[in-house]
């Protein structure tokens, strides 16, 4: 008798009544809503019980990582972020999802196999199957979308962040240069138009942008440095010696940083970098340079920028006649072309100035990169950055800053530019430099 029963419990869903559209139809429903549910179900009742085994611990496994990898974000993210940040954990994650959206559509099929439509009533029989494939590009779609992700953010990491060393903070603190490059085909070489210090508090994430004019003169040198032996009193060269001339002085004397290459760097950079150490008395461990050729696409994949315009402004170059365009004051959205222009424009106005607005527009940038702007436009981002940005942080630090981004957004970023009201910039006194530097970085020591 309980023999009996049991075959009877089992038979509507693995021994269906063939004969009734009214059941089949009923049974098809059930099939394919448990197939979105817990894939591999479907088979467990009505069809092969190995596959449909397969798909339910495949399932589990991937809602078991999703779980852990859940909680690990609320008890330890910089752990996550390393993890999504590796290039092996990016191949990982890519294979389990290619593998996991290919089992989902053959299961999907197999699922509409089992429930055997032309049984069913004629007019469920669309529904049925349209249902049942869009559920499958959803669902599989999803993951295979991830796994496309997972792809970009694995070559655009291995692309942008492939040389320098890790390294630890000095004096709890990362100094990163930040160069923005105008490489334009009326110059000789590049000239770094944009000179930054970006210090980063190593527990707190605390941000201080450190800026430097182009034209700032006399730069000095650590004594450890190759441009020291040539310049032991700063940088002079018989005219205006501007910071900005020493990448192309780098670039020409290759030979003063015979490494510079094979660490991720250039030699124009190295000579960038060491100046600027000089200068605000600073260990500089990294460097990003930004190609404000290609500014423009960076921006336009983020969504535009916001950037609160102080007073109402022409915008072209120096030597246009007229303005190519005027902003208003207040609180503007700009696409990448507008903000390219509104950082690197010179009309009506001055070094200083334009200083001030790249700045604006480099924390605008740094503010709208947000975990859910990142995911939301990741290809576009990804393609522009590995043609923007270049930079030699290696993938080993990529987490530890991600994790420090993500505090620094929190928090106020605090700004120094050291222009002619601030400090002497042709005959600098870097005993004043240095400790304003320090006394800014470190307002708590200063007190």
């Amino acid at each position: 008798m309980t023999a009996v029963s049991s075959v009877s419990y089992g038979s509507p869903v693995r021994f269906p009544d063939l004969a009734s559209p009214n059941t089949m139809t009923k049974r098809a429903w059930w099939l394919v809503g448990l197939n979105i549910l817990i894939p591999g179900s479907a088979q467990l009742l009505a069809g092969s019980r190995a596959l449909g085994r397969f798909g339910v611990r495949s399932t589990f496994l991937l809602w078991g990582i999703a779980v852990v990898a859940l909680i690990v974000s609320f008890f330890s993210p910089p752990l996550l972020v390393g993890f999504a940040t590796n290039v092996v954990g990016l191949t990982i994650i890519q294979v389990l999802l290619i593998a996991y959206a290919i089992l989902w559509v053959v299961l999907t099929l197999d699922t509409l196999r089992l429930t055997r439509l032309l049984r069913t009533g004629p007019r469920a029989r669309p529904i049925i199957a349209a249902f049942a494939v869009l559920a499958v590009v959803a669902c599989a779609g999803t993951a295979g979308y991830g796994a496309m992700v997972s792809g970009t953010a694995r070559g655009a990491i291995t692309a942008l962040f492939s040389g320098g060393e890790v390294t630890e903070p000095v004096d709890g603190q990362y100094n990163i240069l930040l160069l923005g490059g105008d490489a334009g085909p009326d110059r000789m070489g590049m000239r770094p138009d944009s000179i930054s210090v970006v210090s980063i508090n190593a527990e707190t994430g605390a941000t201080t942008m450190i800026g430097i004019p182009r034209n700032f003169e006399r730069a000095t040198f650590p004594v450890d440095s190759p441009l020291w032996g040539p310049f032991p009193d700063g940088y002079s060269c018989g005219d205006e010696c501007l910071i900005n001339y020493l990448y192309t002085y780098g670039e020409e004397h290759p030979e003063l940083y015979p490494d510079a290459i094979a660490d991720g760097s250039t030699p124009g950079i190295e000579a960038t970098r060491d100046a600027v150490s000089g200068v605000t008395g600073l260990v500089l461990q990294y460097s990003v340079v930004i190609d404000m050729q290609g500014f423009s696409d960076l921006i336009d994949s983020l969504g535009g920028v916001t950037i609160d315009v102080p007073a109402a402004i022409n915008i072209a170059p120096i030597e246009a006649t007229e303005p190519y365009f005027s902003l208003d004051a207040g609180v503007q959205h700009m696409d990448g072309y507008t903000a390219l222009w509104y950082a690197r424009s010179r009309y009506e106005t001055n070094d200083y100035e334009r200083m001030e607005r790249q700045r604006q527009v480099q924390e605008a940038i740094i503010t709208q990169f947000t975990p859910s702007n990142v995911l939301t436009k990741f290809q576009d981002i990804a393609g522009a950055g590995v043609q923007v940005i270049s930079t030699d942080i290696p993938g080993g630090m990529l987490s530890r800053f991600v994790g420090l981004a993500n505090k620094a957004r929190t928090q106020e970023i605090v700004k120094l530019e050291l222009v002619p009201d601030v400090v002497d910039t042709v005959y600098p006194d870097y005993d004043i430099i240095h400790a304003l530097v320090q006394s800014t970085i470190h307002p708590a020591a200063a007190q």
